[in-house]
């Protein structure tokens, strides 16, 4: 049953690979909590209260409520799919609830540090120079996601109208603007790109980029100025961030992003009210 749902997730709702190795996870822990817990039962035979107790077990290990929705929506959508194919003739989940979602503001980099480590951090002026600061301009430059920069071709640069095209979440493609200096950083680069290849980012052989590399270049040069979260995500929140705190619309920033919902972009508008509280206790004389 699990293999033809991750077939139905593959062919028909052309998810992408990264979001059914999730859907496989989960559902495999799943049925090791069937297999330790009810050997007896199958996955078809389960109802809502040996749900429940999955969901019980996961809180209790102290994972977060926001890896144990995704679980749910997996569970969610899983028998959603064998009731459609009349592999059960109830739905166990409909009873299922998510779990409140903890609020955690993202981590940003401040404008300072940024500046400093794309005015003043010195990169070789080599290949490998020009790329890592490329990967870093480029997350911060347009909020894009790391699978979304391994998967940017040379075609998808647009320096008429300094645009990138972005292939998303879903296949959603969407049109990201960039500034002069990214402009000149692309340009420094594909100058010294040692192999010709279709996409933008490379390793120094010609061969596509690999998340393992980017997150190691991230993580170096935010070392340099002392952030403590270092990840190309830490990126993406510091580019929309920044955006907001300059007074970019809530909108805008939610297309640029390639959110689905307007609520996925909010959580950033909290570090842009704790800033201007800030501002107002320095200012205002009744603060």
């Amino acid at each position: 049953m699990i293999a033809n749902f991750l077939k139905y997730l593959e062919y028909e709702k052309r998810y992408s690979k990264h979001t059914i190795v999730s859907y496989h996870t989960d559902l495999d822990q799943f049925q090791q909590y069937i297999l330790n817990n009810f050997p007896e039962l199958s996955l078809s035979d389960v109802d809502y209260h040996i749900l429940r107790s999955w969901v019980v077990s996961l809180v209790d290990k102290k994972i977060e409520n926001t890896s144990v929705n995704r679980k749910i929506a997996t569970l969610r959508s899983f028998y959603k799919f064998l009731l459609k194919r009349e592999y059960i003739k109830e739905d166990p989940t409909w009873k299922l609830k998510a779990l409140k979602k903890s609020k955690k503001l993202p981590h940003f980099v401040n404008e300072e540090d940024m500046l400093r480590l794309l005015d003043h951090v010195e990169f070789d002026e080599d290949f490998f120079g020009f790329r890592n600061k490329l990967i870093i301009e480029m997350l911060y430059g347009t909020g894009i996601r790391v699978a979304e920069l391994l998967n940017l071709k040379e075609h998808d640069v647009n320096f008429k109208n300094q645009t990138i095209k972005v292939l998303g979440k879903r296949n959603k493609e969407r049109i990201i603007p960039f500034s002069d200096n990214l402009e000149s950083s692309i340009k420094k680069y594909q100058v010294v790109k040692a192999i010709s290849s279709n996409y933008l980012l490379t390793t120094d052989s010609g061969e596509q980029l690999y998340p393992m590399l980017v997150y190691r270049v991230v993580k170096k040069y935010l070392s340099l100025v002392n952030v403590d979260k270092r990840s190309p995500h830490v990126l993406r929140h510091t580019y929309a961030t920044h955006l907001l705190n300059k007074g970019a619309e809530l909108n805008a920033v939610k297309d640029l992003l390639g959110h689905t919902s307007l609520a996925a972009t909010q959580v950033y508008t909290h570090n842009s009210i704790e800033k201007l509280k800030t501002v107002f206790k320095k200012a205002h004389p009744k603060a």
